[in-house]
């Protein structure tokens, strides 16, 4: 798993390199060719940073989250249970992102402050984002 994160990431870097290398090419005789290709060139690294944030949730989560919401401690969602996580979806990712930093004391369970960690709050997000998309 560490391998495809890495793979991510440099694929980001390449494909954010190459934006940087046609914006440049303007100058040069063939602009139509490279003005019709720019356009399709910027979704991906759109793209590929979406799977680098989400490398960052998986990272923080492994770390910091798995602990509790891989055994289901004190009430924590598993990851990926549908049923567990649907009711918590429908509140907003805000509400999410809130409880996972400030943490939160419910009727199945509490969630300490960013699960006992001093993890920031951009990574907690990711984490929180990684363990939604586990599970829809």
């Amino acid at each position: 798993m560490k391998f495809t994160a890495l793979a991510v990431v440099i694929a980001a870097a390449a494909l954010a390199g190459c934006g940087k290398q046609e914006a440049a090419a303007p100058a040069a005789p063939a602009a139509a060719p490279a003005a019709a290709t720019a356009p399709a060139a910027a979704p991906a690294p759109a793209a590929a940073t979406a799977a680098a944030d989400n490398a960052a949730g998986k990272s923080v989560y492994g770390k910091t989250c798995a602990m509790c919401h891989a055994a289901g401690v004190a009430g924590a969602p598993k990851p990926g249970d549908k049923a567990e996580w649907a009711p918590r979806i429908a509140q907003g990712m805000d509400t999410l992102y809130k409880h996972a930093i400030e943490g939160f004391t419910g009727q199945k369970g509490s969630m300490p402050p960013r699960g006992g960690s001093s993890t920031s709050d951009d990574d907690m997000k990711a984490a929180v984002n990684f363990m939604v998309d586990q599970s829809r």
